[in-house]
């Protein structure tokens, strides 16, 4: 098959083991049909990588280790939410799972999803046939195929581009939305229930297959039995608002509209990336480039020949260098475009001006633009949890459920309360005030406000470090270090993380600590406030109980060379990580 070809002609060399595997599962169905059925605690690792596919990874709470004894092992849910919006019947749905099957919290992620951790192999089904029966989906939130499909968060009503953003997110999504009947078969037993996954079929897009060698398969017309060589990873946004990260996704779709609001097409960029592996240099953190314009008739089927090409030509014996950011560094964006075109079938069009990026997260009350409001609210680490006196998931419970609002997921792990009539502000607020809440922005600390980091351990597998447990009191320990500096009102934008794999992009921050081993991190500087620039390596590693020692002489001189106004990651990028080095 064209799975078989690669960005450097390895059509002859070893397929990776996991190719191997999606190859013999049937299509995504074995052993994982199996082995569900058979009464163990864990799936085995052929298993585990067809799980992925269907939104689930397994994992083991490293906290309960003990030597000689099995793993605690339990699994994490992911759930297919595009452009972040969940329903209420969705959100409560997955509330009382979380309560009565994981670890009574809901993750927020970084790409406008809701994880779930904690969730025994005995209950998977149980839960992930509530979730397809109450409007929701996990199918493709993992493994080797398109992820979760990102766009800006605010429910803007009058805002016809925030419109065709949300509704082609939504499009995207299903375009590579892979066909099996596996997901149905194996959790709802072959009924295909309603869930908020809608039919789509844009100029038949689906049932067109691209220069697959002429290879014609009915159960899996696009991916064919090997899907794609890594994850793949898109977003849809407007012109100007960069909550999405726009320059860190294999494709970024940017809505043109013109002047009635009616839309005319797309600028495309394509091979953005953040995953990257401490000691291989191969492997690196990239910033996507602009590929060009397509009318909005022919989106679906660009989109369809750039996902086609990574399908055909991605590495599939290197897994580390499978992603397509690779295969546009290798061959270079020209000859990429040139390949892209040629499965397209026309030239695309110049990339059209657009205005400066600017970062947004909507925390606060707003105008929703139809009467109503929405309210945007902290999630600190992305954390929906009581603890101590702050109880935010008893109050988001008791909103959604009194007031039956939708949800909007953030790039920022954090959640907006959508369709909120104005007679209900009061009542809100006093829930909120009732559980330790604010709904003011400027209430919070600017280094929480804006500081995102990995769940980490105890349960994620890839973590060498902590991130999610520690954040707070490295937080905190900036924070009491800018007081001294009198930088108390910096603002500063801090991602952590506990491997070098990027998931809160912090490749993009203006300082980022990447996990490098136990206490351990890699400093990252000069990301913008903008996110239109990455940071770059600083210096040995950090201690973290070197933190304040480490930071101090950066931060002094910061202090004592900036402009007025300028912030520390783009002073960081004029003053060069050279003469910060000398500091």
């Amino acid at each position: 098959m064209g799975a078989q070809k690669s960005s450097k002609g390895t059509s002859q060399r070893k397929l990776s083991k996991i190719e191997k595997i999606k190859a013999n599962s049937n299509f995504l169905r074995e052993p994982l049909a199996t082995e569900l059925l058979q009464d163990t605690n864990h799936f085995s690792e052929a298993a585990q990588q067809i799980l992925k596919f269907h939104g689930s990874y397994q994992q083991d709470n490293r906290d309960n280790r003990v030597k000689g004894q099995g793993k605690d092992y339990q699994l994490m849910l992911r759930t297919r939410t595009p452009g972040g919006i969940v329903p209420p019947q969705l959100y409560l749905t997955l509330d009382h799972l979380s309560e009565s099957y994981g670890n009574q919290t809901l993750r927020a992620t970084s790409r406008q999803a809701f994880q779930m951790h904690g969730v025994l192999k005995q209950d998977l089904k149980t839960v992930i046939a509530d979730i397809i029966n109450n409007m929701g989906s996990t199918l493709g939130a993992c493994g080797d195929l398109n992820r979760n499909v990102m766009a800006p968060p605010a429910p803007f009503t009058q805002r016809s581009d925030y419109q065709y953003a949300w509704e082609y997110a939504n499009n995207v999504a299903n375009l590579f939305t892979p066909q099996t009947g596996a997901y149905y078969e194996i959790w709802l037993d072959g009924d295909k229930a309603i869930s908020a996954e809608e039919d789509l079929n844009p100029n038949a897009a689906r049932q067109q297959v691209l220069n697959n060698n002429g290879s014609s398969n009915i159960t899996e017309p696009f991916y064919g039995p090997h899907y794609l060589p890594r994850k793949f990873k898109c977003c849809v946004t407007v012109p100007g608002d960069n909550s999405v990260d726009v320059y860190t996704h294999d494709i970024s779709l940017v809505v043109i509209t013109d002047q009635n609001g009616e839309l005319e097409g797309f600028n495309v960029l394509t091979g953005g990336g953040m995953g990257r592996t401490h000691n291989k240099e191969e492997t690196f953190a990239r910033l996507s480039d602009p590929l060009g314009y397509v009318h909005k008739d022919d989106i679906y089927s660009l989109l369809r020949a750039i996902g086609a090409l990574q399908r055909d030509y991605g590495d599939r014996t290197n897994r580390l260098h499978a992603r397509m950011k690779y295969l546009i560094h290798d061959w270079g964006i020209d000859t990429f475009k040139t390949k892209v075109e040629g499965y397209f079938g026309k030239p695309l069009q110049p990339f059209k001006d657009l205005p400066p990026w600017q970062y947004q997260d909507f925390l606060g009350w707003h105008e929703q633009g139809n009467g109503n409001l929405f309210l945007g609210l902290l999630v600190e680490n992305g954390r929906i949890q009581d603890q101590g006196s702050l109880r935010l998931k008893t109050a988001l419970r008791e909103i959604v459920g009194q007031f039956n609002v939708p949800l909007r997921l953030t790039p920022h792990h954090n959640v907006l309360l959508c369709d909120i009539q104005r007679s209900q502000r009061h009542v809100i607020e006093t829930i909120l005030e009732k559980h330790g809440l604010t709904s003011h922005p400027d209430q919070l600390n600017g280094l929480i406000r804006y500081g995102m980091a990995c769940p980490a351990f105890p349960t994620c597998g890839l973590a060498i470090t902590e991130s999610e447990r520690v954040f707070p009191a490295v937080l905190q320990r900036i924070n009491q270090l800018l007081e001294t500096l009198d930088l108390a009102d910096e603002p500063l934008i801090i991602r952590m993380t506990g491997c070098p794999n990027g998931c809160v992009r912090p490749y993009l921050a203006e300082l980022g600590l990447v996990g490098k081993g136990p206490g351990s991190y890699q400093v990252w500087l000069g990301g913008t406030p903008d996110g239109t620039a990455l940071a770059q390596p600083y210096g040995p590693s950090l201690q973290i109980e070197n933190l304040e020692t480490f930071l101090e002489p950066i931060f002094r001189y910061f202090q004592a060379n900036r402009k007025p106004g300028e912030r520390f990651g783009p002073f960081c990028n004029r003053i060069g990580l050279d003469r910060l080095q000398a500091v």
